[in-house]
């Protein structure tokens, strides 16, 4: 089995200068054309799954599914692609308990909206427990606004990551890597008009600014430690034309700037969040699929375009934001 932790993964993505996607999972053909877009470009790779994923598909299925795809690695490939299988935004012990004891080899303990030592004493009880498993544990430090799943914060109880809290924050708890908040956001709905600008050409929001300067000191304060960035999907215009265009309703749907990606992922920022991303790619197909095939009904004949589109997505994620093609 290539199943792996991300120990060894993020010390050469921070040498290198890129990161890995961390790419959520909820059904079989998600998996499928994330991890067939990795093995073609022989990318390392983190799956993740969310609290809501696993109540939706069940643990053992997404296990399976995440076998399923190291066996194809190991089959179509010939090689063993290596995959982080990660718990996303865990909110308890026992939930983080229950993906180590299932299978995952990393879990995030997401408690950042407790008071800073109430936020130390639960990150310490999962690192001591995950640690005596050989699996790493992710943390996080700030407050991202925005709906994913489980996670509900609106802008107003969002809060950047204070540099001076992080040294302490991660020598006190043992985690292995760090989420902060610099202006990443979760979901297709990151930021409000009122916090944006508009395009006058397009008319279409204009997001502001990641904080590079807090990315910049966390960075100073912790050197060569793991930085994570959640809410970091760029919500492709193209998607969502398409989904409004064949009858959806996403108006001021407006994500990350792949530049700005980029150039954390030359720095820090060893692990780059995406979902929201995926399910626009799978969405657009779906409704351009009805809209252009209304007498369509096999699932396979819808499916099988969104299947696709998510590889392509996650290719061009891979070679032009991520930068960790080749690096498997």
């Amino acid at each position: 089995m290539a199943i792996v932790t991300s120990k060894e993964m993020f010390r050469k993505a921070y040498d290198g200068g890129y990161a890995i996607g961390a790419f959520n999972v909820n059904n079989m053909e998600i998996v499928q054309g994330i991890t067939e877009a990795a093995i073609e470009l022989r990318a390392p790779l983190i799956l993740q799954v969310s609290k809501g994923a696993r109540n939706y598909a069940k643990h053992v299925y997404l296990m399976k599914l995440i076998e399923a795809a190291v066996a194809d690695a190991e089959q179509t490939a010939g090689f063993d692609l290596p995959i982080v299988v990660h718990l996303d935004h865990g909110d308890s012990f026992e939930l983080c308990k229950s993906c180590i004891d299932g299978g995952f080899s990393s879990v995030m303990i997401d408690r950042s909206g407790l008071p800073f030592e109430e936020n130390i004493a639960i990150t310490k009880q999962v690192v001591e427990y995950a640690h005596d498993h050989g699996v790493v544990v992710e943390a996080e430090l700030g407050t991202l606004a925005g709906v994913e799943d489980e996670v509900n914060v609106s802008a107003e109880d969002s809060s950047y990551t204070r540099p001076e809290d992080v040294q302490e924050f991660v020598e006190r708890t043992g985690c292995d890597s760090l989420a902060i908040a610099i202006g990443t956001s979760h979901g297709a709905y990151k930021f409000t008009a009122a916090q944006c600008t508009r395009d006058p050409e397009t008319g279409k929001l204009v997001p502001p600014p990641l904080r590079f300067d807090i990315l910049d000191e966390v960075a100073q304060r912790l050197p060569g430690f793991p930085i994570v960035l959640h809410g970091s999907s760029s919500v492709p215009q193209e998607f969502v034309d398409i989904i409004n265009q064949y009858g959806g309703k996403m108006p001021d749907a407006v994500g990350i700037p792949e530049e700005q990606l980029r150039q954390a992922a030359r720095g820090a920022v060893c692990k780059i969040n995406i979902d929201s991303d995926l399910r626009l790619a799978l969405t657009a197909s779906i409704r351009k699929h009805f809209g252009d095939h209304p007498e369509h009904f096999d699932p396979r004949q819808y499916l099988t375009p969104g299947r696709a589109a998510i590889k392509a997505m996650v290719e061009h994620k891979l070679i032009n934001v991520l930068g960790c093609d080749g690096k498997a």
